[in-house]
């Protein structure tokens, strides 16, 4: 199937996900276009990661639909992740292989013949200054090379969709200026990309349009220009949380 450029590159529609009665995500719908540099805000345990691993297969889903450049993500899996790239919160590596094994078993898993591996992986190492660090084991690299390693990582097979969960975590302030200019320029090239994190000023920076969180159901949708208005977006984003929680309380009065 060869996807229009007016296919969403994420669509969401009436997304319930249910862990035995707890409701972690509560009947979401959202749309992301092509080419959008899209965040993804909420307090701890708002159902980020419960969006994030319904669309990437980790998980499945109680009532909805998801699809990723028009495929579905539970009746077309394989397409639908292929066009996905995943960089996790959490190293959800083997801290004992090298980093060119951890980038040749990734594309192998997606099927890229042994010489074009080869290749993507010199691309990537180059790009992200990694070359020196290529034979060594992953839990032998700092902090900062693992969230490149990592990035690269999601990068390997060349998808549309980039699903970014906290990727500077814990990264010195020079090396997140470093990440911020390589995601543009992804993001220039034309990938799509999915955004979370805690850090609320690269967020203004980076994303041209947000949605907000809150106990599973979406309180807030719209670009940034209108969400900071001038201002942070550290206040607009901690209206909406408060506004949330308090109708929540007054609701269970």
């Amino acid at each position: 199937m060869t996807t229009s450029p007016n296919t969403p590159a994420l669509a969401i529609r009436d997304l319930t996900k249910r862990y035995g009665k707890t409701l972690a995500v509560d009947n979401i719908t959202l749309t992301i276009p092509q080419g959008q540099f899209f965040g993804f805000l909420g307090p701890n345990g708002a159902g980020k990661s419960t969006t994030i691993h319904c669309t990437t297969g980790i998980s499945t889903f109680t009532e909805g639909a998801i699809e990723v450049y028009g495929y579905d993500v539970q009746s077309q899996y394989r397409q639908a992740r292929r066009q996905i790239g995943l960089s996790p919160q959490e190293f959800n590596v083997d801290i004992f292989a090298p980093l060119w094994k951890i980038l040749d078993y990734m594309g192998g898993y997606y099927g890229m013949p042994g010489y074009d591996r080869g290749e993507r992986i010199k691309e990537l190492l180059k790009r992200f200054e990694l070359e020196q660090h290529a034979q060594k084991p992953f839990g032998q690299l700092s902090g900062g090379l693992k969230r490149r390693a990592i990035l690269a990582r999601a990068l390997m097979h060349d998808p549309q969709l980039l699903v970014l969960d906290e990727p500077t975590a814990g990264v010195d302030v020079e090396l997140r200026l470093e990440l911020w200019e390589y995601l543009r320029g992804l993001n220039k090239e034309g990938k799509t990309i999915f955004f979370t994190s805690h850090y609320l000023e690269e967020v203004q920076q980076l994303c041209e349009r947000c949605v907000i969180i809150v106990d599973g159901t979406i309180v807030a949708d719209d670009s940034m220009k209108n969400l900071t208005k001038g201002g942070r977006l550290e206040d607009t984003y901690l209206k909406f949380t408060r506004d949330a929680k308090n109708r929540e309380k007054v609701g269970k009065k």
